[in-house]
């Protein structure tokens, strides 16, 4: 029997709810910002109007939540797991709802569904596009979709850590996906996940900018415009783009590398990040007192490449490769070497990152068949590092799940009564307990489920099957590459699919899940 949940249970999701609806309407501040200096005024008002809403509906849920009465402090009321749960999955429901507002008043969509889909999938690091005549979309606004980017990635769940952490609070980050900490407080490591991603933020930038300036020759104000938008999409494995061409936009393989390896940062693990960073300068300040060698003075990256998820995905991303670019020479796509392997690789390492950037058009991705398109797809469905901005399967699960298989077969093909190492490497030795490979198993067999039912909407309305497949796993995935199923003139049905994938997907289904079971206790509960 399911137990309706109590008034301090909503005046406890109500609170929390206010406070992350709070940090949205800060962050609304710099689009109108943007809008103002560069005299957008039409943006500028629709900016306002959403920042206000965001405001007096964090206000009125914190009102409501916390009377005059109330005894017990805000910082003091428990947010205990489902709490935390039920938060994180309206977030992601009503955040993109009410950003959506400035897209649909620019004229560049068809509907308030459109722009509900691209504020969804730019809050899910998705990056599918319905918007319409994108090169020529205000800055502001194109300064907005990517923000959202970066506000899905680390921002919104983050700053409320950081800003309102109580007791309690620490449960909206198991709720938004991440499964690693840092340090033992999930406050601190909120804050190691800013510093890193602000460290990337100076640095991307401004490599991406110095290139559009000096390889590109565009204009200063230009080049960094268009670095820190491609910064957000890269680093937060977003792939949305200022341009309508995506990375082919800008015909240059430096500014190609770049956005690689800021697409690889984001794939990874902010926890491998700290680690990385951390293990190194301790190895340092250990060299300068001692000239003795032990496995902790071993180079950081031999440390980390023990890791079962760091082995996965680099075998992962091998293998799919090797698929692609086999597949690619075999239907006779690219005639030279250099355009089979730079166009294969790029491609390649969007779809496994999550990104999405493409360097060929959607005309031509459709005609990646065979060994190509499967290539393609695995990667997708595989994505980064667990506790990173990719979406997808992960890769700590693809290798627990693979991790578990080995060892059931060995099991049966040892003699009876011998043991079966059943440990791991992970930033430390750990044991592949039942309930650990289940939980990996159910989590992947669930996207799966994801892909295959978002490929029969499509198929449904005429779809050829790897077409369908494709987008269904990319929506899913949080990847947004695109076949060119997705687009202004689908049918709603099938853009509703897709939000949905894209909801699911970034959330990873526990949240979603732990919502409708609140919603339903609360109407059906005793």
């Amino acid at each position: 029997m399911l137990i309706r949940p109590a008034a301090d249970d909503l005046r406890t999701v109500g609170t929390s709810l206010g406070r992350v609806f709070l940090v949205v309407a800060a962050a609304s501040g710099i689009p109108i910002t943007w809008a103002g200096l560069t005299r957008e005024w039409n943006p500028l008002g629709s900016f306002i109007l959403m920042a206000g809403l965001f405001a007096v509906l964090g206000t009125i849920l914190i009102r409501i939540s916390l009377p005059p009465t109330a005894k017990i402090k805000a910082d003091q009321r428990h947010l205990d797991w489902s709490h935390g749960m039920v938060v994180v999955a309206l977030t992601w429901l009503i955040v993109p709802a009410i950003g959506s507002i400035p897209f649909a008043l620019s004229g560049h969509y068809g509907s308030p569904l459109d722009a509900y889909f691209d504020a969804m999938s730019g809050l899910t690091t998705t990056g599918l596009a319905l918007v319409q005549d994108l090169d020529h979309l205000a800055s502001s606004l194109n300064f907005w979709r990517h923000l959202l980017h970066f506000l899905g990635g680390q921002g919104i769940i983050i700053a409320a850590l950081v800003l309102f952490a109580g007791r309690g609070m620490t449960t909206l980050f198991q709720g938004e996906g991440r499964e690693d900490r840092v340090l033992p407080s999930v406050k601190s490591t909120a804050r190691v996940i800013w510093a890193v991603s602000v460290l990337h933020l100076v640095v991307g930038v401004v490599a991406l900018g110095l290139v559009a300036r000096f390889v590109l020759g565009f204009a200063w104000e230009r080049s960094l415009f268009h670095g820190l938008m491609i910064f957000f999409a890269a680093f937060d494995t977003g792939g949305f783009s200022p341009q309508s061409t995506s990375l082919g936009y800008y015909h240059s393989a430096v500014f190609e590398g770049v956005t690689a390896v800021l697409m690889v940062a984001g794939a990874l693990s902010f926890g491998f990040h700290f680690r990385l960073w951390s293990r190194s300068h301790e190895r340092r300040r250990r060299r300068r007192v001692s000239y003795g060698l032990d496995e902790r003075d071993r180079p950081v990256q031999w440390t980390l490449l023990k890791n079962l998820e760091t082995r996965t995905i680099l075998t992962t991303f091998v293998v799919t490769m090797t698929f692609t670019i086999v597949g690619l020479a075999a239907i006779g796509t690219y005639t030279s070497i250099a355009g089979l392997s730079r166009q294969g690789f790029f491609q390649i390492l969007s779809a496994h990152t999550g990104t999405g950037f493409a360097t060929v058009p959607s005309s031509e991705l459709v005609a990646w068949s065979g060994l190509a398109f499967g290539g393609m797809a695995i990667a997708m469905a595989m994505g980064g590092m667990a506790s990173s901005t990719a979406g997808g399967v992960k890769a700590m699960r693809v290798g627990l799940a693979v991790r578990a298989i080995v060892d059931e077969v060995k099991g049966d093909l040892l003699p009876e009564g011998a043991l079966v190492d059943d440990g791991y490497y992970q930033f430390g030795r750990h044991r592949l307990t039942p309930e650990v490979a289940k939980s990996a198993m159910v989590v992947s067999l669930l996207f799966v489920a994801l892909f295959l039912s978002g490929a029969g909407v499509a198929i449904g309305y005429g779809v050829p099957l790897q077409q369908a497949l494709f987008e269904s796993v990319s929506a899913g995935a949080s990847v947004g590459l695109s076949v060119g199923v997705t687009a202004p003139s689908m049918p709603a049905l099938l853009k509703v699919t897709y939000i949905i994938q894209m909801y699911l997907g970034r959330l990873e289904f526990v949240a979603v899940f732990v919502l409708i079971g609140f919603l339903y206790s609360l109407v059906k509960g005793r």
